[in-house]
Order: structure tokens, then C-alpha cells, then sequence
């Protein structure tokens, strides 16, 4: 009898997976499952040569197909989605795909990329692989054989792929790295047993199993017209600046800069910040230049272009979210189109800008608006629509971090901010400056030094994160960086104990390997490795902790992980950084708890702290927000507040 199945395939397809995502690759009329690699209940690996006529034993077909049997896989959407469209085309009658919105259902797979992510390691199967320094590591091969045996022959021939018989010797090797492949991912599972992922975590990724298979509608008219006005303005703005300055290609990074340095303006840099910066003080004859490169920089076509290459058959784009993709808080991580950095819209007159995008009015757009690139960005947003019948209720929780942080730190006095239903921007800066503060009255003007102050310092952020955060263009004096800084901590003398504590407690661990607690978070050492346990009871891992020297000279923290350019090496951190972990992370649970609160509202897609429904017309709103609202049972106290709205085209409002 087959408990469990570690499976691994090899496929082919003329979609381009790393542009269009595994559902459309999937449901490409070329694709094909070439090798099955599978261990069945922790055996060897057997490798199905489909591509060469054998066939799968129906004792693992039936496997595949019952719920009951728990199947391995790294990234385990991949193999799930694929085998879901390849068991619909051969066997269409022994599964019911429609109760799990056409694929076999998640609740049957475990995702060992997800295992490792939740231990601290690294996404990538090679990478967990070598940082395990296992006795069976990942192929080097691999990278070739899939070029060799999955894509295309040629751009020419989309349909014609390398078989077996075109070099036997490699194909041999091909099923080699197959079963490889299923060995290193048996190996992970071997030596993570003792740090199991909680069944509450995959419960969370069952249901953002679900959220990616159900995609978000797209409206596929909309994003042609709108790919198609994009290329249009682009080559009338390129046609201007070619008049304008007579250059050969205007789009030419290092012919722009001369031609600007010749006209009297000299810039290091002619990214769109740079641009912006610049312009005020540029010469007269410089701006409508500077202006047009602004205006041809805008990325909206690529957004629209990632849309146009992932919307599946029936319209609708699927996976875009990556569980535990952020690995230092579990949260989510955009893939595709990313929603998480869309741009916001601030047109008064979004709909009539739409109508005349999705109509394909591109003269009338130009009269009525000063920049079509612009309106192109604005509107990215309303490309995604429900489904017939229905509409988008949008939710978010207000302010959901600095409510966290407040509650962890015990500082009561912005607790009861939130309690009041007051505006925090207006209460720190009241509190700073020891005088009143409304947004449209008294003092109204610190409002902005305050909110500044609250978006950088909550974790140790100092002059250099209120200048990136834009303070000194949101109009603070350079001289009064420091000041705010200073007003900051003392007015949240608890959330400044906190960041200290947190950096005292990990290295009093780190050092006795006893554990420590502070407050709802507990901090243990264990077999090298340092866990961090959240009140919902997840917890935060990170591998090999020591001492080492920080920058300034003193005992600081070190631990090994994925650095900036996503190398694994050593990375150093210190008491608020791990409070801003920790914050996020408690963050990400409550948003998680309030989209299983809510799962049977048809979610379809989540944003930092926002959740988009599909919801049916009578759905209420303020009924949405006040189930997103519950505080969860592990965090009695915490005050929250979700928002929402509802809409035809989703938006920001």
C-alpha cells in the first residue's frame, strides 16, 4: 500500500516558464511529461521513461489521484499543476478536477522547497543541497539536458523538441539527473525531520495553493489595447527627442548624458529619481527633454506584457503569490506580474481614462491627458476584473505593523491611538512636539515630520533611513534629520527597550544555549540553529548564529543565509532588525489567519496587507471587514482595523 510518493519530473513545452509561470506553460498544446522519477514510501527511485512508451503502473496512477496518499515534490506546484493537465488529457474521468478548481487538490502535497524555506535555507534545490552539504547533490548537467530535451528545437520549429534518439548518451544521462534529482529532495526530507513544518503552516499553503489556482480574471482586451498605445507613444516620444536634441538613438543612456552635459548639465545618473531631482533647476531648453526621457522610462508596458504572457485559456492569471518567499518573516513573495509593486492610482477620472484605453481611442486619451505613459501606469491595476456576475471586494488592515510593534513593546500610548480610531501620523508627531496635532488643523504642518518618522525609525532607522525614505523631499531640513530621530525615540521609550531586550535575550542564547523569553516571543538554541517562536506558533529559523564583530567594532550577531544578491554567506543583524523579523512576521500571521477566516469568500488575490475578493454582488463589505478584523486567539489584546471597498476594475482607493 503507497503512503507516500517523493516524485520528480522532467517536461517539455514551447512556453517560456520563466515568463509565463507553470499553469500557462502547463496548458501549452506542446507540453509533455518526458521522465517520472518517484520513491514510493521512502524506496528507490524508479524513472518512468514516458517519453519513450512506458507507462505509469496504475498502482501509482491511483496514487496520484487519492487524496489520502501524501505526495513529495520540490516546488511542489510544479509537478501538482503539471500532472493535473496531464492525468485531464489521458485519464479525464478518474479524478474530480472541479472540486479543486481544475487540479488535483493541494491538500495531498507537501512542498520541500517550503520545508527548507521554513528552517532558513535557501529556495533554490542545488543551493539546500550544497549548504546540507549532502552526500547526494543536484546535477551540474541539469541546466543543458533541460535546454537539450525541453524547449524547442528552434524559435522556428515551437512544435519540434530533441528526443531520445537524437543522443541516446545524453538521454541516459538526462534520466540519471531525474532520479538525482528525487534522491537530493529524500535527502532534505531526511534531514529536516526533526524541524517539521506545523500542520498550521500547510494549512496556509493549501490555501495559497488554492488562491494560485484560481487565478484573477484578466481583461485581455484591455491589456492588448493597452500594449498596443504604450509602443504607440513610445515611438512618438522617441520621434520628439530625436527632433529635439538630433541624436541617433534618444534611448541611448550614454548619448543622452553627453548631449546633456553639452547643453550644460552634467548627471552621473539618468534613472527616473535622478530625472526627477533635476529637472527643477535644469535649464529651460533641457526640460521638455528631461520631461520626454521621463516619460519613456515608464515601465507599465512590461506589467502589461507580464499579463499578457501568463493569462491561461479561460482568461485568468495564475500564480503569482510564493509561499514563504520572504524567508526572514514567511511572507509572501510576487512572481509574474507582481502585485506587490504595482503602481498606486490618483486619477480623479480613472474610469473615463479606461474606457477610452480599453476602446482603443488612443487620439482622445493624448488630447485629454498630458502624458499616455502615465495614464498607461495609473491604469495597470483595472486589467484585472471579475469574474461575470460578480464583483472585487478589497480589504485592508490599517497600519497593521506599527499596531504589532505597539503591542509587542508595550507602548500604550499608541495602543490607544488605535483604540480612538486616531491617525498615528498625527498622534507622533504630537507626541514628539509636546503640542497637538490634526491632519486638517492645529499644528497640521508636523504632521508630515511625524508620519516620515514613523515609516523609518520603528526599527532602528536612523538619518540614513529618513533620507531614503524621502524625507528631506517630502520637505524636512537636512539639519532637522537628527532632531526627529532623537524626538522619535523618546516619545516610544518602550519600542526602543524592545529593540534592546530582543538583542540582549539572542545573545544571551546564542552564548548559554539556554532559552529566553520577552514578552509573546521565545528565543531558543537548538543543534545549531536559532529559532525564534511567534505567538501563533510558527517560528522564525536561522542557521549557525554566532558572534562576530559589527561594523562599529562591537560584539554583534551573525547568522548564515541569503545575502543581497540572493548568495548564500554571512549576514549580521542586531536588536531591531530582529524586532522588524518579528513585526513582519506576526504581520504575515495575521494577515494569513484573517485569509483562512475568509476562505470561503473566493479569494484571488493578497498585497502586503490587502486581501482581493471575488465576491457575489450582495457581498457586504463592512461584514468582510469585520471578519478580517478578528484579533486571532494567540494575540489576545492587539487592537486591529481592516478597510474596504468594493469595485469592477481592481484599484486602490
Amino acid at each position: 500500500m503507497i503512503e507516500t510518493l517523493s516524485i520528480d519530473l522532467e517536461t517539455c513545452s514551447a512556453a517560456d516558464i520563466a515568463k509565463c509561470g507553470v499553469y500557462r506553460y502547463a496548458e501549452d498544446p506542446t507540453f509533455d511529461i518526458l521522465l517520472f522519477g518517484v520513491s514510493e514510501n521512502v524506496g528507490s527511485v524508479t524513472v518512468y521513461d514516458l517519453a519513450s512508451g512506458e507507462q505509469l503502473p496504475e498502482r501509482i496512477l491511483d496514487a496520484l489521484m487519492d487524496d489520502s496518499v501524501t505526495k513529495f515534490a520540490y516546488n511542489a506546484s510544479f509537478e501538482r499543476v503539471c500532472l493535473s493537465n496531464w492525468l485531464k488529457k489521458h485519464y479525464p474521468d478518474r479524478y474530480d478536477f472541479n472540486a479543486h478548481n481544475g487540479f488535483l487538490s493541494p491538500a495531498a502535497w507537501r512542498c520541500d522547497m517550503v520545508w527548507a524555506a521554513y528552517n532558513g535555507l535557501p529556495l533554490s534545490l542545488a543551493q539546500v543541497g550544497a549548504v546540507l552539504k549532502l552526500e547526494q547533490q543536484k546535477m551540474s548537467e541539469g541546466k543543458s539536458l533541460i535546454r537539450y530535451f525541453c524547449t524547442p528545437t528552434s524559435s522556428q520549429e515551437a512544435t519540434s523538441f530533441h528526443s531520445s534518439s537524437d543522443d541516446p548518451e545524453k538521454w541516459e544521462l538526462f534520466k540519471a539527473y531525474n532520479r538525482r534529482d528525487v534522491e537530493t529532495e529524500m535527502a532534505i526530507q531526511d534531514r529536516l525531520k526533526k524541524y517539521p513544518v506545523p500542520d498550521s503552516v500547510w494549512e496556509e499553503y493549501f490555501l495559497d495553493q488554492e488562491i494560485n489556482d484560481r487565478g484573477i480574471r484578466t481583461d485581455r482586451e484591455f491589456v492588448q489595447n493597452s500594449i498596443a498605445m504604450d509602443e504607440r507613444s513610445h515611438k512618438q516620444i522617441m520621434a520628439e527627442l530625436q527632433k529635439l536634441t538630433g541624436l541617433e538613438n534618444p534611448n541611448s543612456v550614454s548619448q543622452m548624458k553627453d548631449y546633456l552635459a553639452q547643453n550644460g548639465l552634467l548627471m552621473d545618473s539618468i534613472g527616473k529619481k535622478e530625472i526627477k531631482n533635476a529637472l527643477p533647476d535644469a535649464p529651460e531648453s533641457l526640460r521638455e527633454v528631461l520631461t520626454l526621457r521621463l516619460q519613456s522610462a515608464k515601465s507599465s508596458v512590461k506589467k502589461y506584457e507580464a499579463m499578457e504572457n501568463a493569462v491561461c485559456q479561460d482568461g485568468r492569471c495564475r500564480g503569482m503569490f510564493q509561499f514563504y518567499g520572504a524567508s526572514r518573516s514567511g511572507r509572501w513573495a510576487g512572481r509574474l506580474i507582481q502585485l506587490q509593486n504595482l503602481p498606486q492610482n490618483h486619477l480623479p477620472d480613472l474610469d473615463s481614462a479606461r474606457a477610452l484605453v480599453k476602446t482603443g481611442d488612443y487620439e482622445t486619451l493624448e488630447l485629454l491627458y498630458d502624458s499616455v505613459p502615465q495614464v498607461l501606469s495609473e491604469l495597470i491595476r483595472t486589467s484585472f476584473i471579475p469574474a461575470e456576475g460578480k464583483k472585487f471586494i478589497v480589504a485592508d488592515f490599517s497600519a497593521i505593523e506599527a499596531r504589532v510593534l505597539a503591542h509587542l513593546a508595550g507602548e500604550d500610548w499608541r495602543t490607544e491611538v488605535f483604540q480612538n480610531g486616531g491617525d498615528i501620523y498625527c498622534a507622533s508627531a504630537s507626541q514628539m512636539f509636546h503640542v497637538p496635532v490634526e491632519k486638517h488643523g492645529i499644528n497640521s504642518h508636523l504632521r508630515q515630520k511625524g508620519k516620515i518618522a514613523e515609516l523609518a525609525l520603528g526599527y532602528g532607522g536612523s538619518v540614513g533611513a529618513l533620507t531614503s525614505m524621502g524625507a528631506l523631499e517630502m520637505g524636512v531640513k537636512e539639519e532637522e534629520l537628527h532632531p526627529l530621530v532623537s524626538m522619535w525615540r523618546e516619545a516610544n521609550p518602550n519600542i526602543v527597550k524592545y529593540w534592546w531586550d530582543i538583542d540582549t535575550a539572542v545573545k544571551s542564547v546564542i552564548r548559554d544555549h539556554v532559552p529566553v523569553t520577552v514578552g509573546l516571543v521565545a528565543f531558543e538554541y537548538q543543534n545549531g540553529m536559532l529559532f525564534i517562536h511567534l505567538p501563533s506558533g510558527r517560528r522564525l529559523s536561522y542557521v549557525k548564529p554566532r558572534f562576530c564583530e559589527n561594523r562599529f567594532g562591537d560584539e554583534g550577531i551573525c547568522y548564515q543565509g541569503l545575502d543581497i544578491n540572493k548568495k548564500w554567506g554571512i549576514i549580521e543583524t542586531y536588536g531591531p532588525k530582529l524586532v522588524e523579523n518579528i513585526t513582519q512576521a506576526i504581520s504575515r500571521d495575521i494577515l494569513a489567519h484573517a485569509m483562512l477566516t475568509l476562505r470561503k469568500e473566493k479569494i484571488v488575490g493578497h498585497v502586503h496587507d490587502e486581501i482581493i475578493l471575488e465576491a457575489e454582488k450582495d457581498a457586504n463589505v463592512r461584514d468582510i471587514c469585520s471578519q478580517m478584523g478578528r484579533t486571532p486567539a494567540w494575540i489576545p489584546g492587539l487592537v486591529l482595523r481592516a478597510d474596504g471597498y468594493e469595485c469592477e476594475t481592481y484599484r486602490k482607493e
